[in-house]
């Protein structure tokens, strides 16, 4: 069965020092360079979608700002394929769902950012089209949000969406990503 693995939005403005700065984004792309290593080494496809911003209203992931740029840990190599997007879904308007049917993909391995966001809409449409679909919840990271007075820590936001995703996807941590990998 062929594994892809797509990493989401591992991008400048999601780290210290961005202008989105997510809760635990250095630990999660630590993780999520293990899995794109593991990847490289055995001859697998890493997918990388960089989000661009097209709103002028924007306020990060804008067009020729170094927040848009790929984070240095995870960055892709050269001829590993790059796929830019507009929105929360990377199947919306691109060309992923026709790359990864071109690979014969059947089964994706997910990690990145923003894990309420768009590794949420991600997830969901990929079950949707019928892949078989893994989350590596450690190699992903969110934020803290809030709706009608209620303050939800980054925790409790990242606790919810990954609980979710289990009627779409296995959640596993990097290390049973690995595991279950190695065994293939």
């Amino acid at each position: 069965m062929l594994t892809a693995l797509l990493l989401i939005d591992i991008q400048n403005d999601y780290f210290p020092g961005g202008a989105m700065d997510l809760e635990g984004s250095p630990e999660a792309a630590r993780r999520a360079r293990r899995l794109l290593d593991f990847f490289r080494a055995g001859g697998w496809p890493p997918i990388h979608i960089q989000h661009v911003a097209v709103d002028a209203g924007a306020t990060f992931f804008r067009p020729g700002t170094a927040g848009v740029e790929p984070y240095a840990e995870t960055a892709p190599l050269a001829g590993e394929r790059v796929l830019q997007k507009h929105f929360p879904n990377a199947f919306r308007e691109t060309l992923l769902l026709d790359h990864l049917r071109s690979l014969g993909t059947e089964r994706l391995v997910i990690a990145g950012m923003m894990t309420h966001m768009c590794v949420d809409a991600t997830v969901r449409a990929a079950a949707d089209l019928g892949f078989q679909v893994w989350v590596a919840a450690d190699a992903c990271a969110t934020r803290p949000l809030a709706y009608g007075g209620t303050s939800v820590p980054a925790a409790h936001v990242q606790a919810a969406f990954l609980s979710a995703f289990r009627a779409y996807a296995r959640v596993l941590t990097t290390d049973e990503v690995l595991a279950v990998l190695q065994e293939t």
